[in-house]
């Protein structure tokens, strides 16, 4: 069975991968510099830090639970309506939160809002949309220089919010942001430049995802272990990702470092990622990425038992930054080039989406749980060590995780 849909032009490839790495620099920018907000807004509208912190975990389980449904329509409809869609409710996220009065409009913008539009221009999405322009060979590099677009916002972002909310006040900086939104609109366009095209696959491959229905792609993910198992160990990316993003400028201002030295810790872990990004990208080309993953879960407990440890310095937040940022969002090219390879392509957003709702599972323990923690014990010390514990546990179970195609794609040899 062949599939008659037009085949994807080189300018139409350009134009999926640029716009996808421009909506991914804007948002992944922005939804990486809250954690800036937790002290300005806690003190000026007279919420908890857990009150906030609830905001912040709302809108990594909305975006969680979200996300498979976005995935589906947007396998169904196409990447375009629903990249618009979350460009916009981004925005209106955005002025709610500026006139927040009480923990009720805080969750509405930061939380409810924010989180539908992360589901819809967030890297599921995108990286979903790029997959389906680039050929196999290519595909784990340009998933990675794809992903490193979303680190880069936060190297323009959160010096951007510091600087405006030391100067002008956190709702000057939310402004700031609204305009970020706007650049994002074309971005969100263009990443849809590639929909109803068909993929660009192996040369002279059989279609094997031709006439596959969700029902059936959902019952093949159900019954492979290895997507069980890596979309469990991904739970364990989001609580360290976000228990970071959103706690350490807050546990910096405890240790009595300066407000621009979370910037500065910020805008170094998307410099790195970046590059991290990119490495793990090109990794995953050339070795199992199963292994990879899991060595990354390893290296960031690791790194975290060293911070955490002594007292923070300067010096020792940004080394700390630094090598977090090498294994930032090096995961998110790495899990998706797992699930095209196990699965193909039809179905990608969709799957994508279903592992991704337990990485914000753990983004909603990372944040709401740390800030319960600090809450009740005054420090993060129990915070970390949990994600420590559970980091190394993951490590190693992502490392044995079962690789296998479904038999549907074992059957995609050439004809």
């Amino acid at each position: 069975m062949t599939d008659s849909s037009p085949k994807i032009s080189q300018a139409q490839m350009y134009s999926v991968l640029i716009g996808a790495s421009l909506m991914l620099t804007m948002s992944m920018g922005m939804r990486q510099s809250f954690g800036l907000f937790v002290t300005p807004i806690t003190q000026s509208i007279g919420v908890s830090v857990s009150d906030f912190t609830l905001a912040l975990a709302l809108q990594n389980i909305i975006w969680g639970v979200t996300q498979p449904f976005t995935g589906a329509v947007a396998d169904k409809f196409g990447v375009r309506i629903i990249t618009l869609l979350g460009s916009v409710l981004f925005a209106a996220g955005l002025s709610v939160t500026m006139v927040a009065t009480g923990p009720v409009t805080l969750i509405i913008g930061m939380g409810v809002l924010i989180g539908l539009a992360m589901s819809c221009v967030s890297l599921s999405l995108a990286l979903a949309a790029s997959a389906k322009v680039v050929s196999p060979a290519k595909r784990s590099l340009t998933l990675g220089a794809v992903s490193s677009a979303g680190s880069i916002g936060s190297f323009i972002a959160a010096p951007m919010a510091q600087s405006l909310i030391v100067g002008q006040g956190w709702q000057i900086a939310l402004v700031g942001f609204l305009g970020l939104c706007v650049i994002m609109l074309p971005g969100a366009y263009f990443a849809g430049a590639g929909d109803k095209k068909s993929p660009r696959p192996l040369p002279g491959a059989m279609d094997r995802d031709a006439g596959l229905s969700l029902k059936a792609a959902l019952h093949e993910a159900a019954h492979h272990k290895g997507f069980v198992t890596m979309a469990i160990a991904f739970f364990v990316c989001g609580l360290q990702l976000v228990f970071i993003t959103t706690h350490l400028p807050a546990y910096l201002m405890l240790c009595g470092q300066s407000p621009g030295l979370s910037a500065t810790a910020l805008a170094t872990i998307g410099g790195f990622n970046a590059i991290g990004c990119y490495l793990l990208g090109w990794m995953g080309g050339k070795l199992p990425k199963q292994y990879l993953l899991g060595t990354v879960y390893i290296l960031r407990s690791l790194f975290i038992v060293f911070y955490f440890m002594s007292a923070p310095t300067p010096t020792t937040t940004v080394i700390f930054a630094g090598a977090m940022g090498l294994l930032w969002l090096g995961t998110a090219p790495l899990v998706s080039g797992l699930i095209g390879s196990i699965f193909g392509l039809r179905y990608m957003a969709t799957l994508s989406g279903i592992a991704f709702f337990s990485h914000q599972a753990g983004s909603f323990v990372g944040a709401w749980g740390g800030g319960l923690i600090f809450d009740a014990m005054g420090n993060y010390d129990m915070a970390w060590k949990i994600g420590v514990a559970i980091g190394l546990s993951a490590g190693i179970a992502q490392m044995f995780m079962q690789t296998q195609p479904t038999a549907r794609m074992s059957a995609a040899v050439p004809a």
